[in-house]
């Protein structure tokens, strides 16, 4: 049976936060500037799904990321770890994003929160 979010979170407050591999729940779109939209369905229940949904014209929710969410978001494959990718936004964008391990982590929580990205620690 799969965790509930309240027990993920409480898992996760045990963990170093660098240590964690953070990877995508959700699809993207990505424009020619590397902008990239996360695209996330507007229900999750099963029921809604099928009798709401059909009859709507958008089926999903399309986030909009800057070009610091995007770079961040393009870097999480499953492999890097959230030290890995503070690393590579750091030499990417320099002083331009200090305090990095702040804004990334920050960053990746609030992924985290809104249910767009998981921990492969979690899973295990």
């Amino acid at each position: 049976m799969p965790l509930s979010f309240s027990e993920q979170k409480k898992i996760l407050q045990k963990k170093n936060p660098s240590d964690l591999t953070p990877f995508k729940l959700h699809s993207e779109e990505i424009d020619e500037n590397n902008f990239v939209t996360v695209i996330t369905p507007k229900f999750r229940n099963k029921l809604l799904q099928k009798f709401i949904l059909p009859k709507m014209k958008n089926k999903h929710f399309k986030i909009e990321l800057d070009k610091f969410g995007s770079f961040i978001w393009l870097n999480i494959n499953g492999k890097n770890s959230a030290a890995d990718i503070i690393n590579i936004s750091s030499q990417h964008f320099g002083d331009e994003i200090n305090p990095a391990d702040e804004r990334v982590g920050i960053f990746l929580y609030q992924l985290f929160e809104n249910k767009l990205i998981s921990f492969s620690e979690v899973n295990q």
